[in-house]
């Protein structure tokens, strides 16, 4: 069982601004009043989808998503927003934030070129510490996204877990822990949710 009071205290200690809600609704409701009227860009989430963020924020503002428009240009303009929303593959308690990425689109935006970032979590990905947050990005986030994505890699084909392929179709091309608030980034903020949400 996550601890939400130490993970909250950890998140804070390291820079990041931190909230929780209960429930992915009222997550949501937070996050379209916060970013309403805002230049926002959308990084590749199934927890963003689940929250329907994308739909409530439209027409509010200039919002882009490559899910949702066509690639190559909502990609181009998503490098001019303000805000970045995305989620992590991983939460330690202890306060780390970890991604594993293919194109480098939503790793590359966390770290630089945006005013805020916000990473929307659910409870699913919180880890103990950060040896375990990275198992999980490895083990559990980056194989089902394989799969999600119809990918042909020992990850999808054999036993959920990680084979360190050399596989052309691997999606795992990079890793990224975040231990803190990027210097020239104005605001980090974390939500977490008491709902498993994405992977």
């Amino acid at each position: 069982m996550a601890d939400i009071k130490k993970t909250l205290k950890a998140l804070r200690s390291r820079g990041f601004e931190a909230r929780y809600f209960e429930t992915a609704a009222e997550a949501a409701d937070y996050l379209a009043q916060e970013y309403a009227g805002r230049s926002v860009a959308f990084g590749g989430s199934k927890t963003l989808e689940a929250l329907g963020l994308f739909e409530r924020l439209n027409g509010t503002g200039s919002v882009v998503w490559h899910w949702k428009q066509d690639r190559e240009t909502a990609l181009a303009a998503a490098q001019q927003a303000e805000v970045y929303l995305t989620s992590a593959n991983a939460v330690a308690e202890t306060g780390e934030l970890v991604n594993i990425d293919g194109a480098g689109n939503r790793v590359s935006a966390t770290l630089y070129g945006k005013k805020e970032v916000c990473y929307v979590v659910g409870k699913n990905k919180l880890a103990p510490d950060y040896d375990a947050a990275v198992w999980r990005a490895r083990n559990v986030a980056a194989p089902l996204n394989a799969r999600r994505f119809g990918k042909n890699t020992p990850c999808v084909k054999g036993e959920l877990r990680c084979y360190d392929c050399k596989s052309p179709e691997r999606i795992c091309r990079a890793l990224v822990t975040v231990w803190g608030k990027m210097l020239d980034c104005e605001r980090v903020e974390v939500v977490l949710i008491g709902e498993d949400l994405g992977y």
